[in-house]
């Protein structure tokens, strides 16, 4: 328990330090090349979907064990040094600084009033078209991403990483990776991605309701509207594509008395989402850093839990 706190320290401390290579960048490596392989193999409709199960089972298994044999590897040479490097991983697992830090980015030339950058910062951290937004709908993006991102950023490698250790930490970033690159439901990705997006589903399912209760108990402590927050929660948890979003959405938004979801453009078609949340007030860009706060609170309060459940069982 004391490694994921020192990994979840260092993330506050430091984020992701742009001078280390992140393990995420060899997971992408490996997720690509193996595509690419796979997609001679398997061709036709069904058959892709047969090449997506292997490629997400692989990627996982193998990132689960390349983790464990590296890190009994080193525990053979020095017991200290394999503790060393395992909260070293586990500070990379989490992303609690990188998410607060990539999100105030687009905070910044929001109170310029200057759209275009605020829009081409904003791209780089969804995956919606930002080209035409205004700047309400800048600030709702940036408050949905960092909503959902506390579940698969932070509370959900935090969850992995409590039962499995740095190893089953990683291959929930693993995951998330394959989601994040070929779990789309376009013509490219509609069978190859299938798998890749349903073991997303599955792993996401208990994090995101934790992460909804999480952000509930955090309004409390940060003076936000917790009974809206539970009410909306309960309400709205479902009014999303994903079946996880929206409960961190949700939450966030009755905290904040603001209303999430609607009409977004994802790789040039309109999707609409809906809403989420009362609008009893127009959102505003003071918003994100309200709900970074919300963010830091719930990834507090989510150390805290488990380490309890931890130390109890």
């Amino acid at each position: 328990m004391e490694l994921i706190i020192i990994g979840y320290v260092l993330d506050l401390i430091f984020g992701d330090p742009y001078w280390i290579p992140h393990p995420i960048i060899f997971i992408g490596k490996g997720i690509s090349k193996f595509e690419g392989l796979l997609r001679k193999i398997f061709k036709e409709d069904e058959s892709l979907r047969l090449g997506g199960i292997v490629l997400a089972v692989g990627i996982v298994i193998s990132t689960y064990f390349i983790t464990f044999s590296l890190l009994a590897f080193i525990k053979t040479l020095n017991f200290g040094l394999s503790k060393a490097v395992e909260a070293f991983m586990i500070f990379q697992i989490l992303a609690t600084k990188s998410l607060a830090k990539e999100s105030i980015k687009v905070y910044y030339p929001l109170k310029e009033r200057n759209l275009s950058d605020a829009r081409k910062l904003l791209s780089y951290i969804v995956g919606r078209d930002t080209t035409n937004l205004e700047q309400n709908e800048i600030t709702r993006a940036t408050v949905e991403t960092i909503a959902e991102n506390i579940s698969d950023g932070i509370i959900a490698p935090l969850l992995y990483t409590f039962i499995g250790g740095a190893p089953l930490g990683m291959a929930y970033k693993a995951i998330n990776t394959l989601d994040s690159m070929v779990g789309y439901k376009n013509d490219k990705y509609r069978y190859f991605g299938w798998a890749s997006a349903k073991i997303d589903d599955v792993a996401n399912f208990i994090p995101a309701r934790l992460t909804g209760v999480l952000i509930i108990a955090a309004s409390l402590f940060l003076g936000y509207d917790t009974k809206n927050s539970l009410k909306i929660f309960l309400r709205d948890r479902k009014n999303h594509s994903s079946p996880n979003a929206g409960y961190p959405e949700a939450a966030v938004a009755g905290a904040l008395n603001i209303q999430l979801g609607g009409t977004n453009i994802y790789f040039g078609k309109p999707v609409f989402k809906p809403t989420i949340g009362d609008k009893l007030r127009n959102i505003e860009i003071e918003d994100i850093k309200k709900t970074i706060s919300i963010m830091y609170m719930t990834s507090f309060l989510g150390v805290c839990l488990l380490g309890i459940i931890k130390f109890v069982i």
